[in-house]
């Protein structure tokens, strides 16, 4: 019978790990603190998804820090490919006025730029080639 081995036992090389991040663990955390978790998960050669994505000013922050920390030799920087979501949840003229229209993410994948590109993206499936550099 096979035996079970924690993910910390596994060799470099052996795959690609995947992070899934609820919308619940993201809550509580400040933007810049989303922001490390998720380089230093793509730092390490992982794919990350977040539940619930992030909003538009956390992604453009997100690019910024990526822009900062690439270097020739060590980091390529990030794919980031994101769902809008298709429904709004207050689309009443006051509402829209009041900015509660906006098209928020539902679902945000980033990996490392030299492993993740996206073959095919639309409303309902991001198609994604992933390899083991």
């Amino acid at each position: 019978m096979p035996k079970a081995t924690n993910a910390d036992d596994s060799e470099p090389g052996d795959g690609v790990q995947i992070d899934l991040i609820s919308g619940e663990r993201m809550d509580g955390m400040a933007t810049m603190e989303k922001i490390r978790m998720i380089l230093d998960g793509v730092h390490d050669g992982n794919i990350v998804i977040l539940e619930e994505g992030l909003t538009p000013d956390e992604e453009s922050r997100l690019i910024e820090v990526t822009m900062a920390e690439i270097s020739p030799d060590e980091f390529n920087g990030i794919e980031i490919e994101t769902y809008p979501k298709s429904e709004t949840r207050d689309s009443s003229l006051l509402g829209r006025i009041m900015g509660s229209n906006e098209v928020e993410a539902k679902l945000t994948v980033i990996g490392p730029a030299n492993q993740i590109e996206t073959l095919h993206k639309d409303e309902t499936l991001i198609s994604a080639l992933v390899s083991r550099n």
